[in-house]
């Protein structure tokens, strides 16, 4: 199965208080998705909240996803590991409850340099039979890669595609613009959306689908399926609305802010992240009083 379109980054529900995965809120955010056309989903990555789990709420997670979806949509498993051995347990369990792609953080805190990079995507992919997704991150992972780094990674078995949230327009545009026949690029960084489409991505990970999930099936059928420029710039003004507030506040946070104020809430962010001040809060309000569907 090969992933494109809009898929989206979602939330990890929590109870009121935070302290326990609110399991049965996730087959209802499941639901309101797939309903509005959406064409996959990542668990547990930023969004998700995934380095505020412990390793048996970050599997309970996944698999409620996979469960929920019920093969309607696929579902991307996000996962990242400072142990190899932790990350292959991971990728395994999320294979076998019915993950169709992983979603996979470099190891972080001490960036590792290219060989024991390599090496780690290596071991990983070969432990799986499911595609894995690199999840280019350099502002919280510390690793940079350039577009030919990328493409040096493509060529294990298995790592099939990327998820850019480096926010770097020029590597992705090289990415995007001379394709590796040994992997594909997404875009991940939202604000680039736009400009990703545009260049010919194949698919666009992306949190504000999680909140207005129609508004962004809508920008990819008519810029990417239609190619009608002209109404896709119409369409992009809200979202681009969207998405630059939500970079412009903590992303969990404004992302669940987003989704109680549309009446879809899944809890609260866990500490040590804080909600949304009042007034991002009433900001945030405004803008999405102007989407389309409702």
């Amino acid at each position: 199965m090969k992933l494109q379109g809009i898929i989206a980054a979602v939330p990890t529900p929590f109870t009121a208080d935070g302290a326990e995965v609110d399991i049965p809120n996730i087959a209802s955010q499941v639901d309101r998705l797939v309903d509005a056309g959406l064409h996959g989903i990542v668990t547990t990555g930023t969004t998700g909240e995934f380095p505020t789990l412990t390793t048996e709420e970050h599997k309970a997670v996944i698999k409620a996803y996979a469960d929920a979806a019920k093969g309607r949509i696929p579902i991307i498993a996000g996962l990242g590991s400072n142990s190899t051995k932790h990350a292959i347990e991971m990728a395994q369990y999320s294979e076998k409850v019915g993950a169709a792609a992983l979603m996979i953080v470099p190891p972080f805190y001490d960036p590792l340099s290219f060989k024991a990079l390599y090496k780690f995507y290596q071991d990983v992919c070969e432990s799986i039979s499911i595609p894995v997704m690199y999840y280019n991150l350099p502002g919280a992972t510390g690793v940079h890669l350039t577009a030919d780094q990328l493409r040096q990674l493509g060529q294990i078995k298995g790592f099939d595609y990327m998820k850019d949230t480096s926010g770097n327009a020029k590597e992705l545009a090289d990415l995007l613009t001379n394709p590796s026949g040994d992997f594909i690029a997404f875009n991940g960084w939202d604000t680039l959306t736009f400009f990703a489409m545009s260049h010919g991505a194949q698919a666009g990970v992306w949190g504000v689908a999680s909140i207005v999930p129609k508004e962004c099936v809508e920008l990819w059928n008519t810029l990417a399926i239609e190619k009608d420029l002209t109404r896709a710039r119409e369409q992009w003004k809200f979202l681009w609305e969207v998405s630059d507030f939500l970079e412009s506040v903590n992303y969990p946070a404004g992302i669940k802010a987003g989704l109680d104020i549309i009446g879809a809430s899944a809890g609260p962010v866990r500490l040590p992240t804080l909600p949304l001040e009042k007034e991002d809060t009433e900001k945030f309000a405004k803008i999405l009083a102007k989407r389309k569907y409702k």
